[in-house]
């Protein structure tokens, strides 16, 4: 049994092909255009995962760096962008928590629910703190999350299984007593040239932070809060919303 990414590395791009990427780069550019004086130069894609959001900007021009803690899932990021020649981009192994830049950044994005891997309080805070030290002041920092709402009555103990162009994988949640931490385990099934399929097993983990709980984390952090919105849009979230994004300005002392 081993990490999720480690095992959905491979796949994990043909079982999302239904994820609209392109509108997560479009919300990025729209809260660029609205919260910045000016389009940022250098953007870090923090849990950039395969590059579905990273490749995106950079085609737009943005100097891209994408940082995640999983070498399977980098590996492929580096070889779709190497594909499109996209050879610009800088791929960085590194923790959320624990990472180092070269300097700072105008923007930091985090998209689809890689917030929620942070299963401790002080793991977000670490993060958050991070994020704010690497960017320029006034610089915006955009990140999405699974919302509590989806945790207890999407995920809950449901069963999912996703399948496509050779690729099967299944999963078994389990909802934490809290409603606050769900534990995926999963199987995939890949086919091979042989026709044979290969199995493998691992266990992901994602934990909901509340509203009131991301503002209060941001502002100890130096963030200026602008909002927490309905996924994609710039709306008030209902009490049904799965997702959020969070749109946030780093204040600092010049």
């Amino acid at each position: 049994m081993t990490g999720g990414y480690s095992v959905l590395a491979k796949v994990y791009d043909r079982l999302n092909g239904s994820v609209d990427y392109e509108a997560f780069a479009d919300y990025m550019e729209m809260c660029f255009e609205r919260y910045l004086v000016s389009k940022p130069e250098l953007v870090l894609d923090m849990g950039c995962g395969t590059g579905s959001v990273t490749l995106p900007l950079a085609r737009r021009g943005y100097d891209m760096t994408g940082l995640d803690i999983s070498p399977e899932m980098l590996s492929q990021a580096y070889t779709r962008a190497a594909d499109e020649g996209l050879n610009g981009i800088m791929f960085l192994e590194g923790d959320m928590c624990d990472f180092e830049l070269y300097g700072t950044v105008g923007a930091v994005v985090c998209c689809l629910d890689g917030i929620n891997h942070l299963l401790e309080a002080d793991d977000v805070k670490r993060c958050f703190a991070l994020v704010h030290n690497y960017l320029d002041p006034d610089g915006l920092f955009v990140f999405d999350v699974n919302t509590p709402y989806k945790f207890r009555h999407v995920y809950a103990d449901n069963d999912y299984v996703l399948e496509e162009d050779g690729a099967l994988c299944a999963w078994r949640n389990r909802l934490s007593d809290d409603g606050e931490q769900v534990d995926f385990h999963l199987t995939v099934f890949e086919k091979g040239r042989t026709g044979l399929y290969r199995r493998r097993d691992g266990v992901q983990s994602e934990r909901c932070y509340s509203n009131t709980a991301l503002r209060e984390m941001l502002t100890e952090a130096g963030f200026e809060v602008i909002g927490i919105f309905e996924a994609l849009s710039f709306d008030e979230p209902a009490e049904t919303s799965e997702r959020w994004h969070v749109v946030a300005r780093a204040k600092k002392n010049v």
